[in-house]
């Protein structure tokens, strides 16, 4: 899949009109039968099947907030599968309009840019639910995962439902990830799917519960690791690419520790600075040649990456510095690029300079929960995309060995960071005067 790129100096990018924001449409009946019916080869191939938990519960015409994991482009045909006939809006990002604004309305999309924060998108989902009368599916990972585990939740999720005060319903998926994760190149696999579709908190739940309490609810429906389910349930995949590209995960050797070294190619991995081989096997497992396999699974090789990376922050030797090509999104009339540039990261937060030095653009850690990191991103390369409710700069780095999963890892760590240290200050500031201390 690619997506419409035009070049433009970055002066003019910026001076255009902002684009005018519309409020969500009533679905018609023919765009939900017809999502319904584009998905069907798909869950067709994969047999597909729903389970149903306790949704005898919502009322045939009560509005729910479905929330479900994301895994791959399927998440979408699932959806449009099980919750047909009932007429719903998907939270979508904004590059998923650019060039087809018209049909991604028609067919309940939402807009919104991904780890920013979007106070429109609380006034449009308010008046889907309330003056369409319709549900609204979110993903609320924002991103596919990369390892087969959840990406973070926004610390708001149950603030939000609890605002929203409609019953909250959880899809849950299996298999979707195995067939197609992210890493592997678009390249699927043959997998069967399946999902568990979950009433999870009624509208009075929501009214007795806090706010925390909710999230914790919607956080432990969202554990969950791909990999280690396909190994115990012994889902096969036995395709002969599926290690290909695996290194864009595992970037660190865990037997050597060099980085960018790494590559997943057929079903093995290799590092390259100490040449130590590791087969993925047919159940998602990995296995050393040298009979030493420090991680069996990709995700605990994954999470140890994670430690590193805050090992490297605490230390303050985490440093990210890169040229980059850069395109902008102001709009859903097409991607801009605006040319080239250097991206900084530190535990300062991001630094975006370019375009002739007309681009200067700043974004502290705590700015967001997690980041829009992406692989071979609408084919044009990896991505790290920064920005704000104005624009989002989409930056593909020139340098093949800068893992973008890492600074996605780093961005998140130096989230938790620096929320910490913040609530450290309050804290502080809340601490009652003394007289004995003046």
């Amino acid at each position: 899949m690619k997506i419409k790129i035009i070049n433009r100096p970055y002066h003019e990018v910026v001076s255009l009109a902002p684009q005018k924001q519309k409020k969500p449409i009533r679905t018609h009946p023919f765009f939900r039968a017809l999502l319904k019916v584009v998905s069907f080869p798909d869950l067709w191939a994969t047999k597909f099947h729903c389970n149903r938990i306790g949704m005898e519960r919502l009322g045939k015409g009560e509005p729910c907030l479905y929330l479900m994991n994301h895994s791959s482009f399927i998440d979408l045909e699932i959806a449009a599968n099980i919750l047909f006939p009932r007429p719903f809006h998907i939270v979508a990002t904004t590059d998923g309009f650019v060039g087809k604004n018209w049909l991604m309305r028609q067919i309940g999309c939402i807009p919104t840019k991904k780890f920013v924060t979007d106070l429109t998108l609380l006034r449009d989902i308010h008046y889907a639910v309330k003056e369409l009368r319709s549900s609204v599916l979110m993903y609320p990972e924002a991103s596919y995962s990369f390892d087969g585990t959840a990406t973070p939740l926004p610390d708001s999720i149950g603030g939000f439902a609890k605002r929203l005060g409609i019953p909250v319903v959880m899809i849950r998926t299996y298999g979707a990830f195995s067939r197609d994760p992210l890493y592997n190149g678009l390249q699927r696999r043959r997998v069967r799917v399946s999902a568990d579709m979950e009433y999870l908190l009624s509208s009075e739940d929501l009214k007795t519960m806090t706010a925390d309490e909710i999230g914790a609810v919607i956080g432990e429906k969202f554990t969950f690791d791909h990999f280690r389910w396909q190994f115990e349930n012994k889902v096969r995949v036995d395709e002969p690419f599926r290690a290909d590209y695996l290194d864009r995960v595992l970037y660190k050797c865990a037997c050597c520790g060099v980085e960018g070294k790494m590559e997943g190619k057929g079903t093995q991995l290799t590092c390259h600075a100490c040449k130590k081989v590791y087969t993925l096997d047919e159940f998602g497992k990995l296995c050393a040649e040298d009979g030493k396999t420090e991680f069996e699974f990709v995700t605990d090789w994954y999470a140890w990456e994670r430690e590193a990376v805050r090992h490297e922050l605490e230390a303050g030797t985490y440093a990210l510095d890169t040229p980059v090509d850069i395109c902008m999104s102001i709009d859903t009339r097409c991607i801009y690029r605006v040319g080239e540039g250097r991206l900084t990261h530190t535990d300062r937060g991001f630094s975006l300079t370019g375009c002739e030095g007309q681009l200067d653009y700043t974004q502290t850690p705590i700015a967001s929960y997690s980041l829009y990191s992406d692989f071979n991103w609408y084919e044009v390369g990896d991505v790290i995309c920064i920005g704000n409710h104005k624009a989002l700069y989409y930056c593909f780095p020139k340098d093949k060995d800068v893992s973008v999963a890492k600074t996605r890892l780093a961005a998140e760590e130096l989230y938790k960071i620096a929320k910490k240290q913040n609530r450290s200050v309050a804290s502080t500031r809340k601490q009652p005067f003394r007289k004995d201390l003046e």
